[in-house]
């Protein structure tokens, strides 16, 4: 390869702002692709070459996701190139990765997930905020990201304050939010969720120095951050003894699984969750096949192997 890569990883770090782990995934990738091109300028690849270099990637071992990241890599660099006329086109252009495997989401059991979120601790602050936003997670699905932008009423634009993009209204039992690809979705509260709220307003009203608008704070009164709710469910969840670990996306997954196995209304629970496509809530119905299958084989006499 030639000498243009350190320049490629300069404009990458500069202009592109990427951020450092990035730009040393993009190096080792490009490693990989002068490697294989064994000596062998851009210029001197083709589509064929690419396609090659991939398929020995996979044949040692690497995961769909890692072929995947390799690819845009040297994509992006070609792609780089061609546009300086050093190649009259991208090779890597019409080359794409294995497919990557469709993981099933991980779900706790029903009884996991109404232990987690009926915990109410000592009654401390603490514990009635966490309980709060347990049951409203687990009640609504939502992600960690909705979670944490909510505020806990509609707040109109004031001055350099834009007006409330997420939020919830406990008297209809509903909450707003802003999701991905800024689509705004309305998702329902369940009432033991509503109910844990209400606790944890009256309590947060009493808080000197919060933040004026954000539904959960933080001890020091400002929005509670992402990690700090991450931290606080795997905490809990050790506590309780569940014997899994407990992020934010397991609860919206359970809120899912459980959805589906009781209601069956596929379509329901991806406008819940604010899928564009079906076709990611689909994997649900998987989720939910295996927990059928384990059943029939557990308990149907004539599904039981000889030893």
């Amino acid at each position: 390869m030639n000498g243009s890569v350190p320049e490629f990883l300069d404009e990458l770090r500069r202009q592109r702002r990427a951020s450092p782990h990035t730009v040393a995934a993009y190096q080792r990738d490009l490693g990989k692709l002068a490697e294989m091109a064994a000596g062998r300028q851009p210029a001197q690849l083709t589509s064929q070459d690419i396609r090659g270099f991939i398929a020995r990637l996979h044949a040692a071992g690497l995961s769909a996701a890692s072929l995947a990241r390799a690819l845009s890599a040297w994509r992006s660099y070609l792609a780089w190139l061609t546009e300086r006329r050093v190649l009259p086109s991208n090779p890597a252009l019409g080359v794409r990765p294995p497919r990557r495997e469709k993981r099933l989401p991980k779900a706790l059991s029903a009884d996991q997930a109404v232990t987690l979120a009926a915990y109410e601790g000592e009654g401390t602050w603490l514990a009635l905020r966490d309980h709060a936003l347990v049951e409203l997670m687990y009640s609504s699905g939502l992600r960690l990201s909705e979670l944490v932008s909510l505020d806990c009423c509609h707040f109109a634009a004031d001055g350099a304050l834009p007006r409330s993009s997420s939020w919830i209204d406990i008297e209809s039992g509903e909450a707003t939010v802003l999701g991905k690809g800024s689509k705004t979705r309305s998702v329902p509260i369940g009432t033991l969720a509503q109910a844990a709220l209400a606790r944890w307003l009256e309590l947060r009203a009493k808080v000197s120095e919060a933040d004026p608008r954000a539904l959960f704070i933080s001890t020091r009164g400002g929005r509670l951050a992402a990690r700090s709710v991450q931290a606080r469910l795997a905490q809990l969840a050790r506590r309780l003894g569940l014997g899994v670990h407990v992020h934010p996306h397991v609860l919206r997954h359970s809120f899912a699984s459980h959805l589906l196995q009781s209601s069956g209304d596929l379509r329901a629970v991806q406008e819940l969750l604010g899928h564009a496509n079906i076709s990611t809530t689909q994997v649900y119905t998987r989720l939910d096949w295996q927990h059928l299958s384990k059943a029939y084989d557990a308990a149907h006499p004539r599904a039981k192997r000889r030893g």
